[in-house]
């Protein structure tokens, strides 16, 4: 599987584009749940314009009022243009696609369609942590098989899991992480076949959230888990959220291997009501007409990620980052500086600035904090500077 192609010709990159006074006119999750004198680097927000061809066809959709409700295939088409394009991956057709409202609630109904109430799901701590919340929500039980001590997947503990998971002959799912969040970790072709081969030989079914697929760094190749031939019954939900800062347009699209098919064609029909047809018209501009854009974004992200590596090592040198490959979050290990399980709530008292807390991600999680990337060199360097304070 070859890399991305990347083409930042004429455009700018979008972290250096807002100050921070423009940015706290904004009024989403990111900007209003902490006091104007903290940092917020925490939440999967970025601190970036959008994508100019995504502005003028969501502005073009409301001079006409366009603002019904969503019909037809355009964004399965430009995600499988996109694919094709990037990840030399031509294996989504229109008819094993649905729209859901979003990555996490299209989650839900694919491990819905795959397990029963009680039924165990498989997850890789440290995780997103609303893989959490969202499987005991809906009467599935947590199986943790957690990340190696390089923080990539652990396939002999995945292994044992699976196999506990089917010992007395019931339904199990795995929620894969792909790239992973928090730690950035891109997947390999041989990884993700390993996978594919273990959940075929115990029975398990693979449900892969690949929402930051877009965002590996440049020259790092994504492989999509559904372009493995091994991987003949997976289920995967994808979206232009992450990659262009969408998540306020909620849209995704829920893929289906050839052995899925049916499962997804089980889906309720009112499912696909939940997502915005305005939505869809953004992401699939983003898709079709953004990736310039997207190209100087991971960039960016690139360089915000040597630069974190560089400040920490000159004021927190204690503080040990991971170096994700994907994502434009990083992964702090603060265990060294005896913070306690939660160096997030000391940096935000005392430093003012708010990272998001490592252990809602599970084993692996104390001690850790997870960092927001998607900012200005600025900020970046004025967030690290208040950390190193705060220890002062």
């Amino acid at each position: 599987m070859t890399s991305f192609p990347h083409d930042t010709a004429g455009e700018p990159d979008p972290l250096r584009a807002l100050d921070l006074e423009r940015l706290r006119r904004r009024t989403s999750m990111k900007w209003r749940t902490y006091p104007e004198d903290v940092l917020p680097l925490w939440v999967a927000e970025m601190d970036v314009p959008l994508a100019p061809p995504v502005v003028r066809a969501v502005t073009d959709a409301l001079a006409l009022g366009d603002t019904g409700y969503p019909a037809g295939t355009a964004y399965a088409e430009a995600l499988a243009a996109f694919a094709a394009s990037r990840w030399h991956w031509d294996g989504i057709t229109t008819d094993r696609t649905a729209i859901v409202p979003d990555v996490m609630l299209g989650v839900v109904e694919m491990i819905k369609l795959v397990t029963d109430a009680g039924d165990p799901v498989i997850v890789n701590p440290p995780v997103y942590p609303p893989f959490f919340l969202f499987i005991t929500h809906m009467g599935r039980r947590v199986v943790e098989a957690p990340l190696g001590a390089d923080l990539r997947l652990d396939l002999a503990a995945l292994e044992d899991a699976f196999r506990a998971a089917t010992a007395r002959g019931g339904r199990a799912a795995y929620l894969l992480c792909s790239p992973h969040n928090p730690t950035g970790t891109v997947h390999t072709a041989a990884e993700l076949t390993a996978v594919a081969e273990l959940a075929e030989h115990y029975g398990v079914r693979v449900v892969a959230d690949e929402i930051h697929a877009p965002l590996t760094a440049p020259g790092t190749p994504f492989v999509p888990y559904l372009s493995l031939p091994a991987a003949t019954r997976g289920l995967s939900l994808m979206s232009a959220s992450k990659g262009w800062n969408l998540p306020g347009l909620k849209a995704a699209l829920a893929l289906a291997a050839p052995g899925a098919a049916a499962d997804l064609a089980r889906m309720p029909e009112e499912v696909g009501h939940g997502a915005s047809h305005v939505a869809i018209i953004a992401h699939t501009a983003a898709l079709r007409a953004a990736t310039g854009w997207l190209d100087a974004l991971r960039t960016g992200i690139r360089d915000n990620r040597l630069l974190l590596a560089d400040l920490l090592a000159e004021h927190l040198p204690a503080v040990r980052v991971h170096p994700g490959e994907a994502t434009y979050l990083a992964w702090l290990d603060c265990r060294a500086l005896r913070l306690g399980d939660d160096p997030a709530q000391v940096f935000l008292d005392r430093g003012r600035v708010a990272l998001s807390a490592g252990l809602p991600f599970g084993t692996g999680g104390a001690g850790h904090a997870r960092l927001n990337l998607a900012t200005s060199p600025e900020i970046l360097t004025e967030a690290v500077h208040r950390m190193a304070a705060a220890l002062k």
